[in-house]
């Protein structure tokens, strides 16, 4: 979740899980009885005028004298209904209940109990799924994507569809292809991760007005940290202890989370449900008020993913009873349990002397600021700055034109033979369309979803075009048995023929890790028989959220072209067809490496370490680190243009001012620790000119890529920035890249402190390579 929706969470929470359904399915149809009609708020002195004498409501106060009046009036029973999801009314105080569990991973989610859509908002706009969107590597669409998000989650509030904090978005890294959660993330690289997170909290967060301290909604940023894996062969996410050295959590796992406090000014962060070196997250003070409250400076709140402090209390009996899990947990600075096991067990753990009311003060300051900041407390929401937006602002054409757009974007061509791609719609009089994705709706939009406006399948996008015949060839995608026969028929006789293929949520899902990477079912016959009887283009469709070993398909000949297409959303027809006809040229780049089949027979999911060890032959992980053979590559990507790179400016030599007595100074060092004075005024600039020397009009991402000294079991490369940028065909472009020296070419090393290497770096941008010393 936010994670897990409550019915989904581990055997000993099934009596409490039912309970929670059941009530849920009571508010659920009494909120729909009430016809949506009205925001949920607090302060309503118009219809209570005497609300107008608490602090609390007045709007010329400071949030934080606001939340101290607050907490003071209110007993310690009604406090704790305030740490949980679904938090209480104080009608005393003209306090409303309210839910805080809404979801916006791609679009307004109806997961979670806190939104729902209606003959009011029958549906809002569902953008490409996370990893998609991420593929086009274009940091402004990431904060777009969040701001469309946002309106339309403002215009649900405002007729009581939704609430006004969202569980989004899940920046874990995806560390493993079979995991069922990959879809959700921006890939496997923690700098693209940062910039995708960063960039869509900002979108969702930030106000037209540009008032810092409030809020338009409030993002949460998750699953913190070293989360990503389900299930997989008996091992699964309720038990899992990830055993991650501190080399790797602080240059692999942190950087997203960090970024999204710092960079995004996050109001949330979520704890996640395994353990990490032996601690359920949601109970380790280190990481809880250590980084986040205390090196990160969270201006916000601490939320559980659903049930986890029931989960490390029944599953993973890190206490002896619930009311030191209730203690531990908040003691360790979580505000708020997505859940009702602070609700039941807090007060006990009060009077037993776990833990002081002081700390659950603290806990519950930090969500009623939230809530101030986003004008909850503030009245009336129509008078507020959001207040006239409503169901015409939900799904409007140009919402939906940036969920195709976003597609576009996305849509990585792996592999294109000339002549092949794009098609011509004139010359092609029948278009033979296959494969069990071909004609899809749902799975279009993967998980975390919501309604969509409307779907256009890939065979509608396609027929939108030329003349097709279609044939599903696979009952689904896992199919036993294929109907070869009749698809060869449609094949044999087409001009050109698009194979529709890939996986969906029955392969690949939350607490659905996959064990293999290959194509399910019968679909490798099916192409390659296919693909054998077919006298024009061969295109294949990989719909999906993770990598697949397509090595058959891309060593076949009779295979023209390979397009990966992600989940792309509502519009993924559309996008998918405007690519194949050339009207849209692809820019869209692999945000995470595929890997062979022998990869996973080799590498067991619950190895957590990402560099290689020689020693017992494992391979490592990620572009990064990972050095063995791959189907793709991170950063792999076709165009229907040519590009060409030329560095115009760059050093040779970056000089590190060090002071009189640094003992680098006289004994030879391999790097230097990260530290302010040493990293002040120490960057350069990267100056490329880019040119476009094809026939058509094209994005290109123009990535900087650094190969460090091999100091510290530094990665084999890394991402320091990305660009991208559109060009006319034979029009060219520069491109600068600010480097931050400590930030952008630090390492971290075997204890997790950021250093310098001293020694030879190089820059690679495309096939250019640029070579420059650091040194004292």
């Amino acid at each position: 979740m936010g994670s897990a929706p409550l019915n989904r969470a581990p055997k000993v929470s099934v009596f409490l899980c039912f309970f929670h359904c059941f009530c849920f399915c009571l508010l659920t149809s009494k909120a729909r009885v009430l016809a949506q009609s009205s925001p949920v708020f607090a302060c309503n002195v118009v219809s209570n005028p005497s609300l107008a004498s608490f602090g609390f409501c007045n709007t010329s106060l400071g949030i934080n004298d606001r939340v101290v009046d607050l907490v003071k009036r209110l007993t310690l029973q009604e406090k704790i209904s305030f740490l949980v999801n679904s938090a209480g009314s104080v009608s005393r105080l003209g306090i409303p209940r309210y839910e805080w569990w809404s979801e916006a991973l791609h679009g307004v989610s109806y997961v979670g109990p806190g939104t729902h859509f209606s003959n009011v908002v029958p549906g809002a706009t569902s953008f490409p799924q996370v990893i998609l969107t991420a593929a086009s590597f274009n940091a402004s669409l990431f904060e777009a994507i969040g701001k469309v998000v946002s309106t339309e989650a403002r215009a649900m509030y405002n007729v009581g569809l939704a609430g006004l904090t969202f569980w989004s978005p899940n920046i874990n890294i995806f560390r493993d292809p079979r995991w069922g959660r990959g879809q959700e993330t921006p890939g496997e690289d923690p700098l693209l991760s940062s910039k995708y997170g960063s960039g869509y909290v900002r979108g969702l967060q930030q106000r037209d007005d540009g008032d810092q301290n409030r809020l338009k909604v409030a993002a949460c940023c998750k699953h913190y940290t070293a989360y990503d894996l389900d299930n997989w062969k008996g091992t699964d996410r309720y038990h899992f202890n990830a055993v991650v050295t501190k080399q790797d959590m602080d240059d692999t796992f942190q950087p997203p989370f960090k970024s999204c406090v710092l960079d995004g000014n996050v109001a949330s962060v979520m704890c996640s449900y395994n353990q990490v070196n032996g601690k359920p997250t949601c109970a380790d003070p280190d990481l809880l008020s250590g980084v986040i409250r205390g090196q990160w400076k969270l201006n916000g709140y601490i939320v559980s993913d659903c049930d986890s402090v029931d989960v490390f209390y029944n599953s993973q009996h890190y206490t002896k009873t619930p009311e030191e899990a209730a203690a531990k947990a908040i003691l360790a600075g979580l505000d708020l349990n997505c859940g009702s096991f602070l609700g039941q067990h807090t007060e006990a753990a009060v009077k037993a002397g776990l833990v002081n009311e002081s700390a659950i003060d603290k806990a519950v300051s930090n969500n009623f600021a939230t809530l101030m900041r986003l004008g909850f407390f503030d009245g009336d929401p129509s008078k507020q700055l959001y207040g006239k937006l409503g169901p015409k602002d939900v799904c409007t054409q140009e919402n939906q034109d940036l969920a195709r757009e976003a597609a576009r974007q996305g849509i990585v061509l792996l592999k294109n033979t000339p002549g092949s791609l794009p098609l011509s719609p004139t010359t092609i009089k029948n278009l033979a369309v296959i494969g069990p994705n071909a004609n899809v709706t749902k799975t279009m939009i993967g998980n975390y979803e919501g309604t969509p406006c409307k779907y256009t399948t890939p065979l509608q996008g396609l027929t939108a075009s030329v003349a097709t015949t279609y044939q599903a060839g696979c009952s689904n995608v896992a199919c036993a048995t294929a109907q070869v026969d009749d698809a060869k028929k449609v094949a044999a006789s087409a001009d050109a023929v698009v194979l529709v293929m890939g996986a969906d949520q029955s392969i690949e899902a939350e607490s659905r890790d996959r064990v293999d990477l290959l194509l399910p079912g019968q679909q490798q016959l099916l192409i390659t028989q296919v693909a054998n009887v077919s006298k024009g283009p061969v295109i294949l469709v990989i719909m999906s959220g993770g990598g697949m070993d397509i090595s058959f398909a891309k060593t076949n000949d009779k295979i023209t072209s390979i397009l990966w297409v992600g989940y792309p959303g509502e519009a993924g027809g559309a996008a998918i067809a405007d690519v194949i006809f050339g009207y849209y040229n692809p820019s869209g780049r692999l945000p995470m490496t595929w890997y062979p089949q022998s990869y996973v027979d080799k590498v067991p999911m619950t190895n957590m370490n990402m560099r290689p060890d020689p020693s017992s032959g494992y391979p490592g992980r990620t572009y990064r680190f990972y050095t063995g053979e791959t189907v793709y590559s991170f950063g792999d990507g076709l165009s229907y243009s040519k590009f060409e790179h030329k560095l115009v400016q760059a050093p040779k030599l970056v000089p590190v001012q060090l002071e009189e007595d640094h003992t680098c100074r006289s004994s030879n060092c391999t790097s230097i620790n990260a530290v302010e004075q040493t990293c002040q005024n120490l960057a350069f600039d990267v100056h490329l000119k880019i040119k476009n020397i094809g026939k058509i009009r094209g994005g290109h991402t123009v990535f900087l890529f650094s190969t460090p000294p091999s100091v510290h079991n530094s990665p084999q490369k890394h991402l320091v920035d990305f660009e991208k940028v559109s060009l006319d065909a034979q029009t060219q472009s520069l491109v600068r890249f600010k480097v931050d020296v400590c930030k952008h070419l630090g390492v971290t090393d075997e204890f997790g402190n950021r250093k310098v290497a001293l020694g030879e770096h190089v820059l690679h941008v495309g096939s250019l390579r640029h070579s420059f010393t650091v040194r004292i």
